[in-house]
């Protein structure tokens, strides 16, 4: 491999475009490519890019035309598994967004093929990398056993962010394609097993493939008595009220993402606003002799934290590390299977009305 590192981008969306912006960034990467199904879209972000980038419609025309040392997938999860194999017997390493891909069998596939080539394979869990959520699990982490955690994140989307959504849930509900960040937070913040998982859904319009719903909750327990739930619903009748929830409860007391700007109103079709904490509210439950608080609740600031561009140049920088480090990521990969099981188990206990072991 030459010393800079070649990455073939597929994708322009949100994610695509931020993560395109990162490898222009970075000292060590360099964009050999542009792979989108929308020419409209592509020809604006090589434009913002500017140089002489290829652009392609078709991913396997590109990776044999342009023999890139990484590929970056931020296309629809039902290519992820294709495209993450082809790219890795090409011999390229992998930046995948989350999910890892469409289903738990296909990421289990991804992650053999990885560890058979030797081929490193980092996953788009964005919140890894975001300080704020880093201090959201070690404080989670301090409130004593079991934990109660509730988080949510809801989106009214119109315009071409429905349009988006409605390709997404083409294949893959909204419980299952923003739930892995969130209950990989909560594996983190519990260092427990999983055991069980139920899930429940709604179907709030007929502009869906039959059998896709868009609105989920999931329901989690966890070895060591912990629970948590996630609830996820898109779409232009979603509720603007309380879509913003990240909150956890231990027997010492409670730590809470109080983003008030996230929260307000228009802030749920807001991609910026998915990741904002602004601060965390700490709560602490002892009582003293007169059965009053003995602490006040204390603010911990987050005012000054990266935007989402910003938190999109990390992910790539631990990219480049884990590539020219050799690092081992064979954690990582796992902890993005485990996510991906519990997704799934809640997406099939919803539709067989049965609880899921794990």
């Amino acid at each position: 491999m030459s010393e800079t590192i070649r990455v073939l981008c597929v994708g322009a969306g949100h994610m695509g475009t931020s993560h395109a912006r990162a490898y222009q960034a970075i000292d060590g990467f360099e964009i050999c490519g542009l792979v989108t199904r929308s020419e409209k879209s592509r020809a604006g972000l090589l434009e913002e890019l500017g140089g002489e980038i290829a652009g392609f419609n078709d991913f396997h025309e590109a990776l044999a035309a342009t023999k890139p040392d990484a590929v970056s997938i931020s296309s629809y999860p039902d290519t992820h598994a294709e495209y993450a194999v082809a790219a890795m017997e090409a011999g390229a390493d992998v930046f995948v967004e989350k999910p890892l891909a469409e289903t738990v069998e296909e990421a289990e596939a991804i992650v053999t093929k990885a560890k058979e080539l030797g081929r490193k394979v980092v996953i788009g869990y964005i919140l890894r990398v975001h300080p704020s959520w880093v201090k959201f699990t070690e404080v989670a982490q301090t409130l004593g056993k079991p934990l109660v955690m509730r988080m949510n994140l809801n989106q009214q989307s119109s315009g071409s962010n429905w349009e988006t959504h409605k390709n997404l849930m083409a294949s893959i509900p909204p419980v299952v394609d923003c739930g892995v960040h969130y209950v990989d937070v909560m594996c983190q913040m519990t260092r427990s097993k999983p055991i069980r998982v139920s899930g429940i859904g709604a179907r709030l319009t007929d502009e869906l493939p039959e059998g896709m719903v868009n609105y989920g909750h999931l329901q989690v327990t966890f070895e060591d008595g912990s629970v948590g739930w996630y609830e996820a619903g898109w779409g232009p009748m979603m509720s603007e009220t309380a879509f913003f929830v990240k909150d956890v409860v231990g027997p010492k007391g409670c730590v809470t993402i109080a983003a008030k700007d996230a929260s307000g109103e228009g802030s749920s079709d807001n991609v910026d606003s998915h990741t904002k904490t602004e601060s965390l509210r700490l709560h602490h439950s002892e009582l003293g002799p007169d059965g009053k608080f003995v602490k006040a609740d204390e603010w911990i600031d987050t005012e000054d934290e990266p935007d989402h561009d910003e938190l999109c140049k990390r992910e790539q920088e631990y990219f480049l590390k884990a590539i020219q480090q050799d690092l081992d990521l064979s954690d990582h990969m796992e902890d993005a299977i485990n996510s991906m099981r519990i997704v799934a188990a809640a997406h099939e206990s919803f539709q067989t009305g049965k609880m899921v072991e794990l």
